[in-house]
Order: C-alpha cells, then structure tokens, then sequence
C-alpha cells in the first residue's frame, strides 16, 4: 500500500498513533513535531499523504483546506488532512471515534441531561456528538464560564457527565475534575483520557456502580476512520476492538499482592523475561527511596511510617504502564493503596499455603502468626484481587496462569 502518513503536534511526547496505524495497515506513519511558526511551510513542503492533526493545531491547518467535511465545518476544527490533486482536504474523526466509544460504553445519551466538563476542542466535538444523539440538555462547565465549577448545584440533576479536560491524565494522576457525588441521578461517565486506564473520575464512578469508560477505543476509533479517508478503503469495525485490546494489553501493569513470601518476586522475574516487560519490586523501590532496608525503616518509623513510604512509592508506580510490579504483603491494608494499583492495573493474588511461607528479614512476619496474619488479610486480598493463581505448583505453571489472567 502506498503513501506516507503521520500525527503532527507541537509537543507530541509518547504517542500510540504510529502502533494503531501499524495495526490498521501497511502505510508509513511517523510523528512529525512541528513548532507554531513553520506549520505553513510544512503543510506547503511535506511529501505526506495524508495525516492527523492534535493541539495545538486542530484550527491552524484549516486555513491550509480546499475543504472541509460537513463534520469539520460543525465542530471548527480538523485533525484528519488527506492531500489531493487541489491541495488539502480537511475533516474530524474525533466526531466518529466519540460516537463509537458512547455506542461501546452502553451508556444513554437520549433524553439525558449531560455536562461536558472543559470548553476546548474536544467539548466542542462532544457537544455536537451528544446533541445529535438527541441529549435532552447539554451544559459546558469551563473554569469561567456562565456555568463552572463554583455553582455545580445547579445541576445535581445531571445523568452523563463527559470529561474532556486534561484534569486526572498522565503523569498528573489521580485528580477529578468533579465529585461524582455532588450528582444523585449520575447514570454514566466518560473520560476522553486514555492514560491513565482508569482516571480518577472513571475509579470513583466505578466505585459508585456507575458506568463509565476511557478515551483509549475513542482513540482506535478516529484512527481507523482516518485510516479509511487515507486509503479510500473500509476497514471493519471489529478492528477497533481487536486493536484496542491489544493497546489495553500492552498498557496493562500486572500487579501481584498476596502474603510475604508467597512468590510474588520469583514470579514477578519470570513473568517480566517471558514477556519482555519491566520488573519492578515495591519492597525495593522502598528501599531506594528510603537510602536504607526495610527492617531499618520498620525500627526508626515503625510500621506507620513504613506503610507511609510504600504508599508514596506505590503512588509512582502505579502510573506506569506495561510494567510487571511485586508489592508488599500489607500493602493492602492500605485501602488508598487501591486506586494507585488498579488504575493501570490488573492485580493478582499469588496464593501459597501458610506452612511454605519464609519469615527471615520480615518484620511483620517475624511478629505475628502466620496463620492468624492471613486471617486478618485474606478479605483485604480478596476485595483488591482482580483474580487469584495458586502458587503451590512448578513455577512455569504458575506464570502461564498468571499470562492467563492477564490476558497475554
């Protein structure tokens, strides 16, 4: 298939654009950095074929188009280009990719009150998307506006509330934009983040039972529409799932919990070489942050100020992506420890019977029964464990179960 294609961006950092495209088809797809100035020349000098456009230039490149779709025209901006014989052709696939992330997510818009939380380019895109479908009211809630954060009791009665601000995206994890809780009728919630996996409006919603999904299949889905307008070639729409599970998959952390010594390192290493992921061990991160071993903190600090330096560690972790982490036996009787964990992450309890467990250089296992510390642990196991893998077998064994339910 011939063509080049590519993103062009100011700042473009880390982009899964090149991998998605990659997945869709045979073309070329480069990121292409761009400073404000020379975007006109570029536009005017460039080989490309075609390419997708992000901030701070979705309303830059218009004024280079021929032409723009009817969708681009609506929203005022364009992050699909594709060059004909006349020049540039502009559209918007953020609409496509919005529709079909509401149309995955189960979630309706039709006869509910929506607020879109921030007032840029990508609210503007989903107050159309949301309007279209036929949204009873849609409210933008931006920093100054008429209707802001200050006065959200006017509307408790929201049901969908939209995230398109950057509040809560990598590496400024775990910030919301809203409480969830300021809205009693709340029936859906959508983040247009992609990273983190789960932002913290998506964890707080999850953890009222609400549902809610991320912006990573909003992602597949524009790039698949803007794939199509590339090559004048359909693509099915299955390919968005199947893509989006592969990009979920890679960007997934595996985390193993369970009691001190049940494996969780040893299992850890193999998994990480089996799988060309990072290794990282919490105990040892720990250790590094704290310039001396944990039976030193646990004496200087006591439990209280160890358990406090593994949550700032896990805090970091957590933000990582593709990564294999080892945590600490007590790291869940921490119940903050929990969002740091699952925001990225799928965590497994490694399950090892009591009488196989070692207590050298464990302060906590050293002074307590082993028996009745798991007593006290096996609900906080229970209540962050994704799923569980017994570790009393051959190890090979217990990592293919372990790849199992992660899905690798």
């Amino acid at each position: 298939m011939s063509g080049r294609y590519g993103l062009l961006g100011e700042k473009l950092g880390h982009s899964y654009s090149p991998q998605i495209h990659g997945l869709l088809a045979d073309y070329e797809y480069k990121l292409y950095e761009v400073e404000r100035d020379k975007v006109s020349d570029f536009l005017k000098e460039t080989k490309l074929s075609g390419m997708n456009v992000t901030i701070p230039y979705k309303k830059t490149v218009m004024d280079a188009c021929v032409s723009l779709s009817d969708t681009a025209r609506k929203m005022g901006c364009v992050n699909t280009l594709v060059k004909e014989a006349d020049g540039w052709h502009g559209y918007n696939t953020d609409y496509y990719g919005f529709c079909a992330l509401v149309r995955k997510s189960g979630i309706a818009i039709a006869g509910k009150k929506v607020l879109v939380l921030g007032s840029g380019g990508a609210s503007n895109t989903v107050c159309r998307a949301v309007e279209d479908m036929n949204a009873r009211e849609v409210r933008v809630i931006s920093r100054s506006g008429e209707d802001n954060y200050s006065n959200l009791d006017k509307h408790a009665d929201a049901e969908i509330i939209v995230n398109t601000t950057p509040v809560g995206m990598y590496p400024n994890n775990g910030k919301s934009p809203v409480d969830l809780a300021l809205f009693p009728k709340l029936e859906g919630v959508l983040d247009v983040i992609y990273n983190p996996a789960r932002t913290a409006l998506m964890l707080q919603a999850e953890a009222l039972g609400i549902k809610n999904a991320g912006g990573l299949y909003m992602l597949t889905a524009q790039a698949k529409r803007s794939s199509e307008l590339f090559t004048g070639k359909a693509v099915d729409d299955k390919e968005i799932g199947r893509i989006t599970d592969i990009l979920s998959s890679g960007m997934r952390n595996i985390i193993l919990i369970g009691m001190p010594g049940c494996g969780k390192s040893e299992i850890g290493h193999l998994l990480a070489e089996q799988t060309g992921r990072r290794f990282i061990d919490a105990d040892e991160a720990i250790e590094e942050s704290a310039g001396c071993s944990i039976p030193e903190i646990f004496e200087k600090e006591g439990e209280a100020g160890f358990r406090a330096r593994e949550t700032k560690v896990l805090e970091e972790l957590g933000k990582l992506s593709g990564a294999v982490i080892a945590t600490g036996g007590g790291c869940v009787t921490r119940q903050d420890n929990y969002p740091l964990l699952h925001q990225n992450g799928i965590l497994i309890w490694i399950k090892r019977d009591i009488n196989k467990l070692p207590t050298h250089g464990r302060p906590i296992s050293q002074s307590n029964s082993l028996e009745k510390l798991y007593e006290i642990r096996r609900s906080m196991y229970e209540s962050f464990a994704d799923v569980s893998v017994d570790n009393n077998k051959d190890k090979n064994e217990v990592v293919k179960a372990v790849m199992e339910a992660a899905g690798l």
